[in-house]
């Protein structure tokens, strides 16, 4: 078996895929901790503590922990999303106990000096300045927070500027105390690795206790709340932009939903590609945009679907109207068996060759495992997308597409000029 799975009695999960061929492993560390587990007066606090870790430790400076990475050519990130963070490396095989040392190090005994936590606050204060000089990014913030705004996965990653300045050390240490804990903890690592090999140098630097169980289990995942509704609400912001930049969309389906390899089918057909419904109708053969495109995002309870499209301003109008009647079109008719076809083989092909090296892999598994509670090999997904058949991508759709669509314009409008 390529993958392995043990659970210890403390709750911390490792996972381990190994692929033969390669000489590079990833490895990562995975918190159940984000943005949405925030109160609104820490907003934020989930990624100042991902910036934070890289700061030093007991025994190591920041410095150390970039010169030991520099020294070999590994790379050490990390990322902040709505509902996990995620610590990674990737290195090569031989160097793998240093990055294990390193990142357990880092996770369990990062001491948040305050100076670190002064200086990391203007850092951070820089970064939401970036984003919002990044409108064709910020976008997508504010779009979730027209559908969403009063729910926790409406808020920002990031947090606000009010909320940063007003951020304490003594705060932000105790959401890591309570949330960096074992049992939110999830050990991924894929490449080059041996799964007892791995486990042995955990047991060196976490002290992981007594083995719970091997092979899959049945873990408690998040629990999901109720979901919050489609707002249909439309908002527009003003801003000195040279393109306007549109999005539209409503509630998708949860991480759990059946229907979620249905709705990754109907997603692609409308936007995924460049044989999409949006980019051929409003790209190929009008020319109003360079840049459109649809997703989908997928949390405990709910899910957002979404298209964006970026425009010269005096032609958002036109857009959004061709962006609405692709939408509803799909609703009401459903897809036609090309399009689906076609979409179901760009789904599996984009599958298969995001599998191609130990970094997709390692991402895929970590995702699974601290969101879904069940890891599916490969070949287990491909024939689930395949089990997908036309009559269901058409309900699916209908079911998606015909709730209240939220619409959000950013760009250099007054008030009312956009229906």
């Amino acid at each position: 078996m390529p993958i392995r799975r043990t659970e210890f009695d403390s709750g911390l999960r490792v996972v381990t895929e190994r692929m033969p061929g390669v000489r590079s492993v990833a490895f990562s560390l995975w918190v159940l901790a984000g943005s949405r587990d925030e109160p609104p007066p820490i907003s934020g606090s989930s990624h100042f503590l991902e910036h934070l870790l890289f700061k030093g430790t007991k025994t190591r400076t920041a410095k150390d922990i970039a010169d030991a990475f520099d020294a070999v050519g590994g790379e050490l990130n990390a990322f902040t999303a709505k509902e996990y963070t995620c610590y990674y490396a990737r290195v090569l095989d031989r160097d793998l106990p240093m990055a294990v040392e390193h990142l357990s190090d880092m996770l369990q005994r990062s001491v948040i000096r305050t100076a670190d936590f002064d200086s990391e606050k203007q850092v951070i204060l820089e970064e939401i300045n970036v984003h919002e000089d990044t409108p064709d990014d910020l976008i997508h913030d504010l779009f979730t927070e027209t559908l969403w705004a009063d729910h926790p996965l409406g808020r920002p990653i990031l947090g606000t500027r009010k909320s940063i300045v007003a951020a304490g050390r003594d705060q932000v240490r105790r959401f890591y105390k309570k949330h960096y804990v074992p049992g939110n903890v999830v050990v991924v690592a894929a490449g080059s690795v041996e799964h007892q090999t791995l486990l042995s140098m955990l047991g060196e630097h976490m002290g992981t206790g007594r083995i719970r169980s091997e092979g899959p289990s049945a873990w408690n995942m998040r629990e999901a709340g109720n979901p919050p509704a489609p707002s249909g609400r439309s908002d527009v912001k003003r801003r000195k932009t040279e393109q306007a930049h549109i999005c539209i969309g409503t509630n998708g389906v949860s991480r759990h939903d059946p229907d979620r390899f249905a709705l990754g089918i109907v997603n692609v057909a409308l936007g995924g590609g460049m044989s999409s419904r949006l980019f051929q109708e409003i790209r190929e053969k009008r020319g109003l945009v360079y840049s459109v495109y649809s997703y989908q995002t997928m949390y405990a309870e709910a899910g957002l679907f979404c298209a964006y499209a970026g425009t010269t301003p005096n032609r958002a109008q036109e857009v959004i109207d061709l962006m609405r009647r692709e939408l509803s079109d799909v609703a009401e008719k459903g897809l036609t068996p090309e399009e689906f076809e076609r979409a179901k083989g760009h789904m599996k092909g984009s599958l298969v060759l995001s599998q191609e090296d130990p970094g997709g892999r390692m991402s895929r598994l970590g995702k699974s495992e601290i969101s879904h509670g069940e890891i599916l090999t490969l070949g287990q997904m491909l024939r689930r997308i395949d089990a997908v058949t036309l009559k269901d991508a058409r309900r699916v759709a209908e079911r998606v597409l015909s709730q209240p669509m939220s619409l959000t314009v950013l760009g250099p409008f007054s008030k009312g000029a956009i229906a």
